[in-house]
C-alpha cells in the first residue's frame, strides 16, 4: 500500500511538471489596470475546433449588467451562422455579395443553443424561440429570444450558462473554413444585443435593439471583457483578440490558447498551420503579422502602413488603448475573409506582390486598422447608422494614404500612371448612375436597389473633406478630437456628432457658417441632393456704344450719338463684361469664384449658392478672361468638376499632357513588343 501511494505521487509530481513545462504564461503584454468602458456585457467562453466536422463545441459563461432604470424579462440573442443555414435566411435571400454558396452540406453554417440556464439553475431552453424584429422573415434563425424565470432589476448583474455548437460554413461572408485547414471564426458565439433605455441613442421606450443578420448591415454590441479558451490542434497557430495569456499542450495532440480581451465590443480569431508570424511594435503596442508563406513579399507593406496608421492616428484622433494589435494575410482561397475588422485584430488583402507602387495591400489594412476608432471605441450602431463608422473610417483611410503615399500617387503609381486614394473615393460617389439612391444615413438594410457602398462610405469620406475644406484642417481635427473623446467606449448617434460638430466650429469660427451647420448636415448626410455648379457663359461687351433714340427730361425722343456727352469719352475702351453662374443640382452650398481679367487681375467673389443663377457684373477696360468656381475644390461633393471653370482663351496645357502620356504609353508598348523579337 505504502508503494501504491508513493508511485500515485510520483505520478502527480510528473504530471504537475509536463502541465508546466509545456505551458508559457502571459506572453504578450497586457494592460489591465482600469476599466475603460461599462463592461455591461462579459464573457467566459471555452471552446474546441473539429477541424473534420467544422464545428465548434462551446461552453459559454454570459455575465450581464442591467444598467437601465427597466426590468428585464427577456434576454435576445444574435446567432449571425444560422445566416448560413439556408436560402431561406434573411441574409441569402437578399444576395450576397461576400461569396459563393455552398454546393454540399459541409459548407452550410449555423448555430445550436444546446441548453441555457440561468444562475439559479433554471432551464430556460424551452421557452427560446426565433423572432424577426427587422423584416419579419419568419424563416430567418439570426435572432433568440430567451424569456426569463426571474426579472432582472435595474443595476442587478445576472449570469447564463450555455452549451452551444456552431457549425462553420465555408467562407461566404468573413466567417468560416476554406480549403485543408484555413479558419477565420467570427460570429461564432451567442452574442447578446443591446438594450437601450428611452433617451439612449434616441430611443423612445425601453427596448432591445438586436437586428437579423443582413447583408448590408454589420454589428453593434456592448463592451466588455472576453476570458476566451480556444482548442485546437498543436500544430495550428492561432491568432485572436486581445491579449494571450496562456497556452498549454493537451494529452490528446490538441493545444489550448487563452486570451482576454478587455473593453471591447466582440471577439475574434484565427487558426491555421500554415501562417507564419513577424512581430514587430509601435511604442508598447506589440503587432503580430500572420502572413501566407506565398505573400511574405507584403510584409513590409503590411508592417509599415499599419505602423503608418498608428502614428497618424494616435497624432490626429486619439490614443489606441490596446497592448496588441493582429493582422491576419487570408489565404487567396479565403479571400472572402479579407478586409475585415474586429477589436485588436483585422484581415488584410490577400495578393502577390505585383509592384511596390500597387498600395491596394496598405489601403485595406489602413482602412480595417482605422476601424479601431470608429466602430470598435466609437461603438456606434454599424446596422443603423453605417456612415458613422464605415464613411469616417473612409475618410481617414483617404488622409492616411495621402499624407504617407502622396495626394496623387497614394494607391496607384507605376510607369508614370498614378492615382490616390481619395481620388478614387471621388470617383465611386461621382460615378454613380443615380447618386440619389438614398440618405447617407438611411439603415443598412433599407437599401433595396444597391449603391450603398458608394454612399456609406464614399459619399461620406466626400462630405467630411468638404467639411474639412470649408472649416480648416485645424478646425476638422478639433470636432474629431472633440468627438472621440467624449464618445470612446459608448454608443453614440449621428445626431451625437453632429452635435459636437456645432459646437467646436461655433467656437471657432463664430457665425460664419449660419448659426449652426445644420443646414450642410440635412443635405449631405438626410437629405438626397447633389452638388453642380457650373459657369454658364461669359461675355465682354465694349461700352463705347451708346448711340440710338433717347427720351430727355420731358419725354421727347431724339436720336443722338451719347458717346459724345460727358463721362462717356472717359469709359471709351472699356468693357461691360458678365459671368454668368449656374446651380445644376439641388444642394446648396457657399461658393468662392475667382474671375480672371486678360491683364492678369484676379478678383475672388462669393456667392451663397442659393439662387438657380447668378451673375457678376464688371464695368472696366480689361475683359474677363476666365472664371472659375470653388477654384481650391474645397467642394469635392460637386458632382462634375469639369462644368467649374470656364476660359475665353483656350488652353491647351491639359492636351499637350494628355497627348505626351499617350505618346508615353505607346514608346512603352512598342519596346516591349521589340523585345519578343
Amino acid at each position: 500500500m505504502e508503494f501504491l501511494y508513493a508511485m500515485i505521487r510520483y505520478l502527480l509530481i510528473i504530471g504537475c511538471f509536463f502541465i508546466v513545462s509545456t505551458s508559457t504564461t502571459y506572453t504578450q503584454k497586457a494592460r489591465w489596470d482600469k476599466a475603460l468602458s461599462p463592461r455591461i456585457a462579459n464573457y467566459d467562453i471555452s471552446v474546441t475546433l473539429d477541424t473534420a466536422e467544422k464545428t465548434l463545441r462551446g461552453k459559454e459563461l454570459l455575465t450581464w449588467r442591467n444598467d437601465s432604470p427597466d426590468n428585464i424579462r427577456e434576454l435576445r440573442f444574435h446567432l449571425y451562422l444560422n445566416a448560413y443555414k439556408n436560402t431561406e435566411s434573411t441574409f441569402l435571400r437578399s444576395g450576397s455579395r461576400f461569396g459563393r454558396l455552398s454546393d454540399d452540406e459541409l459548407g452550410w453554417g449555423w448555430t445550436d443553443i444546446v441548453k441555457i440556464e440561468d444562475e439559479n439553475g433554471n432551464d430556460l431552453t424551452p421557452d427560446m424561440e426565433f423572432i424577426h424584429p427587422t423584416d419579419g422573415n419568419t424563416k430567418d434563425q439570426t435572432v433568440l429570444r430567451v424569456p426569463l424565470r426571474k426579472a432582472i432589476s435595474p443595476g442587478e448583474t445576472a449570469e447564463f450558462d450555455i452549451d452551444f455548437v456552431s457549425k462553420l460554413p465555408r467562407i461566404i461572408a468573413r466567417t468560416g473554413f476554406e480549403g485543408e485547414h484555413y479558419y477565420f471564426v467570427v460570429q461564432w458565439f451567442p452574442k447578446i444585443g443591446v438594450y437601450e433605455e428611452v433617451g439612449e441613442r434616441g430611443a423612445t421606450e425601453g427596448s432591445w435593439n438586436c437586428h437579423q443578420f443582413i447583408p448590408t448591415t454589420e454589428f453593434y454590441a456592448d463592451f466588455g471583457v472576453y476570458n476566451v479558451d480556444i482548442t485546437v490542434p498543436k500544430g495550428y497557430v492561432v491568432g485572436a483578440s486581445g491579449v494571450l495569456r496562456e497556452e498549454r499542450k493537451n494529452m490528446n495532440g490538441t493545444k489550448t490558447v487563452s486570451y482576454r480581451a478587455e473593453d471591447v465590443i466582440d471577439f475574434a480569431w484565427t487558426a491555421s498551420p500554415d501562417f507564419e508570424e513577424i512581430k514587430d511594435k509601435w511604442k508598447d503596442v506589440e503587432i503580430r503579422l500572420l502572413i501566407q508563406p506565398e505573400h511574405k513579399n507584403n510584409s513590409e507593406k503590411y508592417l509599415q502602413s499599419i505602423k503608418n496608421a498608428f502614428e497618424y492616428m494616435d497624432k490626429y484622433v486619439g490614443e489606441y488603448p490596446y497592448t496588441t494589435f493582429t493582422i491576419v494575410d487570408p489565404p487567396i482561397y479565403g479571400v472572402g475573409s479579407s478586409g475585415m475588422e474586429y477589436p485588436t485584430l483585422v484581415t488584410g488583402l490577400p495578393a502577390f506582390t505585383i509592384h511596390e507602387g500597387v498600395r491596394q495591400v496598405e489601403m485595406v489594412t489602413i482602412h480595417e486598422f482605422v476601424h479601431q476608432y470608429f466602430m470598435q471605441m466609437v461603438a456606434s450602431n454599424e446596422q443603423e447608422e453605417v456612415w458613422l463608422d464605415e464613411g469616417f473610417t473612409t475618410y481617414y483611410e483617404n488622409r492616411i494614404a495621402d499624407h504617407y503615399y502622396g495626394e496623387k500617387t497614394s494607391e496607384v503609381s507605376v510607369g508614370g500612371y498614378n492615382r490616390g486614394d481619395g481620388e478614387v473615393s471621388r470617383l465611386n460617389y461621382t460615378g454613380m448612375s443615380n447618386p440619389r439612391v438614398a440618405p447617407c444615413a438611411t439603415p443598412g438594410w433599407e437599401f433595396k436597389v444597391g449603391g450603398e457602398r458608394n454612399i456609406m462610405y464614399h459619399k461620406t469620406g466626400l462630405w467630411m473633406k468638404t467639411l474639412e475644406r470649408m472649416v480648416g484642417m485645424e478646425t476638422m481635427d478639433k470636432i474629431m478630437q472633440s468627438y472621440f473623446e467624449r464618445w470612446k467606449f459608448k454608443h453614440p448617434t449621428g445626431t451625437d456628432f453632429i452635435a459636437v460638430a456645432n459646437e467646436v466650429v461655433s467656437r471657432e469660427h463664430g457665425d460664419k457658417y449660419g448659426g449652426d451647420l445644420n443646414w450642410f448636415f440635412d443635405q449631405v448626410v438626410y437629405g438626397t441632393q447633389v452638388c453642380d455648379y457650373k459657369v454658364r457663359s461669359i461675355s465682354n461687351r465694349k461700352q463705347n456704344e451708346p448711340i440710338g433714340v433717347f427720351e430727355n427730361a420731358n419725354g421727347e425722343k431724339r436720336w443722338r450719338d451719347r458717346r459724345e456727352e460727358e463721362g462717356y469719352a472717359d469709359r471709351a475702351g472699356d468693357y461691360r463684361s458678365r459671368v454668368l453662374l449656374e446651380r445644376a443640382g439641388d444642394m446648396v452650398m457657399p461658393l468662392e469664384v475667382l474671375v480672371r481679367f486678360d491683364n492678369g487681375d484676379e478678383v475672388l467673389e462669393t456667392w451663397d449658392g442659393e439662387s438657380r443663377n447668378h451673375e457678376f457684373i464688371y464695368e472696366r477696360p480689361e475683359k474677363v478672361v476666365s472664371a472659375h468656381i470653388d477654384p481650391e475644390q474645397k467642394i469635392l461633393l460637386d458632382i462634375d468638376l469639369n462644368n467649374n471653370s470656364l476660359t475665353r482663351e483656350p488652353d491647351n496645357q491639359p492636351i499637350m499632357k494628355w497627348a505626351s502620356k499617350v505618346l508615353f504609353w505607346m514608346q512603352n508598348a512598342l519596346q516591349s513588343t521589340f523585345f519578343f523579337f
